[in-house]
């Protein structure tokens, strides 16, 4: 969930509005139930109640948002459902990136993987054009979005291609190396390749071990929990 003051950043067409003020009281209420329980149903509804079930023209970014915040708790129906909300629309941009890479994940965790393939084709070009002007971090989204379409396909060895992209550490604190081997956790126990998991877990802890610090009091726990997830194929 992104700090308020990015938000603030992020939006000025939003701060003309009158209500801008509400909005960002609201929000930062939100982000503080997010620093401090992390990733819960509550912080998910709540979200949605404000931003865009009782807005009139809710924002793409609120959608997006309220999107991954149910990825994180595995609600992917919930995802995809909010997501078809910008289907029609014409995005650009950051949050046409974003809104792709959520979409590709949803219908692949849901196990869509004829229509995730179809939206591949016909956003890749967009994606691989836009990625070379985001940070490493970002190219990792979207490579483990890819990833994970091509895992919904069963096609396992394709999928463990694209997770060798190239990605190099950031330092102990790396969050991204800690996702893509979280990632890596859930292609094998997937692809059913169990002499491989065991290792794969193993380092996948062995990074997190690194971590001399946290961002939120609640990371590590959670990091932990989506470890175990993904090594019994939920992600």
């Amino acid at each position: 969930m992104i700090p308020p003051s990015e938000r603030k950043k992020n939006s000025f067409t939003k701060s003309l509005k009158p209500s801008f003020g509400a909005e960002m009281k609201k929000y930062e209420e939100l982000y503080a139930m997010f620093t401090n329980d992390g990733y819960t149903k509550e912080l998910c509804e709540e979200y949605a109640e404000a931003f865009i079930n009782n807005a009139k023209k809710p924002a793409a970014d609120d959608i997006i948002q309220v999107a991954s915040l149910y990825d994180k708790i595995y609600d992917n129906k919930s995802a995809a459902f909010y997501l078809e909300m910008l289907a029609e629309k014409k995005l650009g941009g950051d949050d046409r990136f974003n809104y792709c890479i959520e979409m590709l994940k949803a219908q692949s965790k849901l196990g869509r993987w004829r229509d995730a393939e179809d939206f591949r084709t016909e956003n890749i070009n967009f994606m691989q054009n836009t990625s070379q002007k985001k940070s490493i971090s970002e190219q990792a989204d979207m490579y483990i979005a890819l990833a994970l379409a091509d895992c919904a396909a069963k096609r396992y060895r394709d999928a463990f291609k694209l997770m060798k992209f190239g990605y190099k550490p950031q330092g102990k604190n790396d969050t991204k190396l800690l996702d893509i081997m979280i990632t890596g956790v859930y292609l094998i126990a997937r692809s059913g390749e169990t002499e491989g998991l065991e290792g794969a877990v193993e380092s996948a802890h062995g990074c997190l071990k690194l971590f001399t610090e946290f961002e939120y009091r609640w990371s590590k726990k959670d990091y932990l929990s989506r470890i175990d997830k993904a090594a019994e194929g939920i992600i």
